[in-house]
């Protein structure tokens, strides 16, 4: 499966299955959102997440693909420290403002600094047209933020520090998508480094979130968080893996740009299971999201 793939770099096979990918991540992402966010404490539910990937990989990790090798031990570590920090603002953002807020503010921030990232460390640059799509993209995007900004009215007290919380894990959506496309192109074997990165990004929040679930005063049973957990395991392994694939397959830019389109899929997810209001220029602005991404394509 790898030296199909591989084969594929840099073909316009390639690049068709990288946009899929793509888009698929988006849709993921959002799912992967909306459970983090959802009736359970983020923490422990993150906590449980991280907990099956541990335990979905690890047999994955040492016995059904080649080990890591060389540098690639390093940029697996490395990868723990950023995706470290950018859970615990993940997190800490949650617990402070609406999903529908804090959400399109961290998707935002990412697409931009991706782009100036993959043009330093890659050398991709996009023509006009791709960055008028771009900037199309972001108006949506915060143009959503605000929107929800102005009209939530839950957890009111608490927004502004979850926007700054939002804004700062935005940049580490940045800094983690150059870093891990970095990664998996550094490594022979792309399922390798997926294999691997599952594994060893996931050891520490369990044991963060067992500590929380031991000092609250009311403890939430454990079964329907493993479960949740499970369901966040499986969604984890298609959004991050299918973006990570084409970032290898064609331009990092392009698959963050496209990714970003999951604040429309979340809006969604946000309305119909969250519960929380949409109106007729929420679906203007998720449709300018929309629009941006297929500008961003066409003019690729």
């Amino acid at each position: 499966m790898s030296e199909t793939l591989i084969a594929l770099e840099g073909t316009e096979a390639g690049s068709t299955l990288a946009m899929a990918l793509a888009l698929l991540a988006a849709f993921l992402h959002a799912v992967f959102g909306a459970l983090q966010k959802g009736r359970h404490d983020p923490w422990l539910t993150r906590g449980a997440i991280d907990f099956w990937l541990v335990v979905l990989s690890l047999p994955i990790a040492l016995f059904l693909v080649p080990w890591p090798e060389g540098r690639v031990w390093w940029l697996l570590v490395g990868g723990l420290g950023i995706h470290f920090v950018y859970k615990l603002g993940m997190a800490l953002a949650y617990a402070r403002g609406a999903f529908t807020v804090v959400y399109p503010v961290v998707r935002g921030m990412g697409p931009l600094f991706t782009v100036i990232g993959a043009w330093l460390i890659f050398g991709e640059s996009f023509s006009l047209v791709q960055w008028a799509g771009v900037g199309v993209l972001l108006a949506g995007i915060f143009g959503l933020a605000v929107y929800n900004l102005i009209h939530v009215d839950v957890g009111r007290e608490t927004l502004v520090p979850a926007l700054w919380l939002a804004v700062g894990t935005g940049a580490l959506v940045a800094l983690y998508t150059t870093y891990d496309a970095y990664g998996i192109r550094a490594t022979p074997n792309p399922f390798t480094f997926l294999a691997w990165f599952f594994l060893i990004t996931a050891v520490d929040f369990p044991g963060l979130a067992y500590l929380r679930w031991r000092s609250m005063v009311i403890r939430p049973p454990v079964r329907p968080l493993l479960r949740r957990g499970f369901i966040g395991a499986l969604v984890a392994y298609g959004s991050f893996g299918s973006v990570m694939l084409a970032t290898r397959l064609d331009k990092v830019g392009e698959a963050a740009v496209l990714r970003e389109t999951s604040t429309v899929f979340a809006a969604l997810i946000g309305w119909l299971v969250l519960r929380e209001t949409v109106g007729p220029r929420r679906i203007a602005l998720m449709a300018l999201i929309a629009a941006g991404a297929v500008i961003v394509e066409i003019g690729g």
